[in-house]
């Protein structure tokens, strides 16, 4: 049977391992000790999916359902997040045109396409883009997302993302899916009018997608074994029931095992590892500049890889 992995929290708010199988949760502390850890699982992924194996074709309780626990971030934060920027073709033409209007750009929208389709063409023959942003910007599946300043033009962008199980560098593309545990969801959020900064040459990552909050990940990890084409897999995110978001993942230029190997070149990876494989079209700048408002509520799923959902709020004070 399938199955995905999460953490959860019960009552007591301690944070445990659990299987996941339909809407039912099995604690896995009983069978795997009560300090496990997702870290655990994935240092050992080859030997531990064939034990979790076993435990979804005879699971050893009635379980709990999912509705009664919290679900947190399905790993925890402490590796490294990679990001690949501008690595869906409609996206990478659309983002093109909005970025224009954020900066100021006189030129007409044709002037900018045309600017755009020789994006394009460059990203695909040219290697991957990937940059990394800090581990403490991961929050839970249903956790509120703070909408902090400076800056008001806060966007989405719902991701496929990878759990890394094997590490190492210089990884060949075609080993690449042997160092990828499963998949998981990430919303990139981002404040796109501190992107760029006035007379500086360089994009702020930092400042416009890793504050606290702006990655909530989840609600699983679904093992690699049980998606047999990621390409196949459709992207949706809606805020407050209108659909913004609606692709699939087959319009991706740069594909996992491209990406995987490419940043193995750069940094070692290790187990725990997140990487985000890019963003589908339809982010705020195509939809009239629809920026994030505290209030509005982000709703997001993958094929088969579960829902998250995340209300849009104010820092406090």
């Amino acid at each position: 049977m399938s199955f995905a992995l999460g953490r959860f929290a019960g009552e007591d708010g301690r944070p445990f391992l659990g299987l996941v199988a339909g809407d039912v949760v099995y604690d896995l502390r009983g069978t795997l000790g009560a300090d496990a850890r997702m870290f655990d699982l994935l240092r050992d992924w080859d030997e531990r999916v064939v034990q979790l194996r076993r435990i979804a074709d005879a699971p050893p309780d009635g379980g709990t359902p999912v509705s009664e626990l919290r679900v947190l971030s399905p790993v925890e934060p402490r590796g490294q997040v990679l990001c690949a920027g501008a690595n869906y073709f409609k996206h990478l033409r659309e983002i093109t045109l909005s970025m224009g209007r954020v900066t100021g750009d006189t030129r007409s929208d044709e002037e900018r396409m045309a600017e755009a389709e020789e994006r394009v063409r460059d990203r695909a023959a040219d290697l991957p883009f990937v940059f990394s942003i800090p581990p403490s910007a991961l929050t839970g599946p249903d956790d509120d997302v703070v909408l902090r300043g400076p800056g008001h033009k806060h966007d989405w962008e719902l991701e496929l993302a990878v759990v890394i199980c094997g590490g190492g560098m210089d990884i060949p593309e075609d080993r690449a899916m042997d160092h990828v545990a499963g998949y998981t969801i990430v919303n990139d959020i981002s404040t796109r009018d501190v992107m760029q900064r006035r007379g500086f040459p360089l994009t702020d990552f930092l400042m416009s997608k890793g504050r606290p909050t702006f990655k909530p990940i989840g609600p699983y990890l679904v093992p690699k074994e049980f998606v047999p084409d990621y390409r196949a897999l459709r992207i949706t995110l809606a805020v407050n029931g209108d659909v913004m978001q609606d692709e699939a993942v087959d319009d991706i230029i740069h594909g996992v095992e491209r990406l995987v190997a490419y940043a193995s070149t750069v940094l070692e990876l290790s187990p725990g590892d997140v990487l985000l494989t890019g963003s589908p079209a339809g982010n705020a700048g195509h939809h009239g500049d629809r920026w994030l408002q505290p209030g509005d509520v982000l709703e997001g799923t993958i094929t088969g890889l579960g829902t998250q959902r995340n209300r849009c709020v104010e820092p406090a004070c």
